[in-house]
């Protein structure tokens, strides 16, 4: 039955909300079920449609989801003939985890832990210890690497069980804090090129009896952010990585399984006020908010102390019909950051949290200027942000 017009909007209920598959077929699930398979103590294959392999390599592609590869068959051959190999063969995609945003990914692929436990939670987040937002992608203000993600990686611990251990990526990754907290351990190879990533990545995963070899690639997110993935540029990008997968493909050693997944998928977002809303042009959004951080897609909203439950209301009734809007407390009790939160990292998620369901975003013109300006946008739960390749190809 149709909703009468006089009723006032029904905020999305929380529980509605596709929490990612923490423990059976998420990012955090993958590494673990590697180097399990490898022999190596203290993990679990928690990705049961995998197959153990002696050498094993991940390439991670930034920003291209499940759904595009579906729709790009033309662009990217390659890859969509891939797709009844993923997940073991069942032709399924795993989940990023929330929020579906690049630093949080990249931790949950490298440590092997959903956010509630590495503690990068999100684009931008409270440090409770300062009050400042962190912005975990570029580390910014500077904070202890170490202190703020504790956890060693799954690298570190196989290259300490003898498993011939690397990363191949962009040289200027190398030393970034990121990459300390979420990548390390083992050897890390820096090469300019795609093609020369591919090449070097097959020569050291067959540089050892077991192998662990990550390598990645990134424009195809950047182009999306920019002109977005219905655009020429973003299509030329999906094509040339297209090529980079097969040429890695091609070469793999023998005893060898190639994992290509991402760390998140990506919907274009039309520059209209009713699909961005601004912030700091909104009155009642900003009323009792004393910090606002997360992306445009998946909020943290931090209240003056005391304000927290008006922030709450108001925000679920502005925007309760196109974001699931929740308190910290619901989120943590429905899983959104995983079954387990540190306690570390309690204070740093939202008082309340914001995740997309429609096709808007909350923008920040004054504080956000460049991420206000984007197309192409990503974080939240719904399946084109959520749903991640995890294509297999064995020799």
């Amino acid at each position: 039955m149709a909703q009468p017009i006089w009723q006032d909007p029904v905020p999305l209920d929380v529980r509605t909300a596709p929490v990612p598959e923490y423990g059976v077929g998420s990012l955090a699930d993958l590494l673990p079920t590697l180097v399990a398979g490898q022999g190596v103590p203290g993990f679990t294959a928690t990705i049961p449609e995998l197959t153990p392999a002696d050498r094993n390599c991940v390439f991670l592609i930034d920003g291209l989801g499940w759904e595009q590869i579906r729709a790009h068959p033309d662009e990217a051959p390659f890859l969509h003939a891939l797709l009844p190999t993923s997940r073991g063969g069942t032709g399924r995609p795993i989940t990023a985890g929330f929020p579906a945003t690049t630093a949080t990914s990249l931790a949950s692929v490298g440590t092997g832990l959903p956010p509630g436990e590495h503690g990068l939670p999100g684009y931008t987040v409270r440090d409770p210890g300062t009050g400042e937002l962190m912005n975990q992608l570029r580390w910014y203000p500077w904070t202890p690497p170490g202190e703020w993600q504790p956890h060693p990686t799954v690298f570190a611990l196989a290259d300490a069980a003898g498993v011939a251990t690397a990363q191949v990526s962009a040289p200027a990754f190398e030393r970034t804090p990121l990459t300390q907290v979420a990548l390390s351990g083992g050897s890390f190879l820096g090469r300019l090129s795609g093609e020369e990533r591919m090449d070097v990545a097959a020569e050291r995963l067959a540089a050892g009896d077991r192998s662990l070899v990550y390598t990645y690639y990134s424009e195809v997110d950047a182009k999306g952010h920019r002109f977005g993935i219905d655009s020429d540029a973003w299509r030329g990008q999906l094509m040339y990585v297209d090529g980079l997968a097969r040429r890695l493909a091609e070469q793999l050693p023998a005893r060898s399984a190639l994992y290509i997944t991402a760390d998140h998928g990506m919907i274009d977002i039309p520059f209209d006020e009713r699909s961005r809303i601004d912030f700091d042009e909104d009155w009642e959004l900003r009323a009792g908010v004393a910090l606002l951080g997360g992306e445009g897609r998946a909020r943290h909203v931090y209240a003056v102390p005391g304000a927290e439950n008006d922030v709450l209301a108001v925000w679920r009734d502005v925007l309760g019909e196109e974001f699931w809007v929740a308190s910290r407390d619901e989120v943590i009790e429905a899983g959104w950051f995983g079954p387990k939160i540190d306690e570390r990292v309690h204070g740093r998620i939202g008082d309340v949290v914001a995740a997309a369901h429609a096709d808007v975003v909350i923008t920040a013109s004054v504080n956000e200027p460049h991420e206000s300006e984007m197309v192409g946008m990503h974080g939240s739960m719904t399946p084109v942000e959520q749903y991640v390749p995890l294509l297999e190809v064995r020799s």
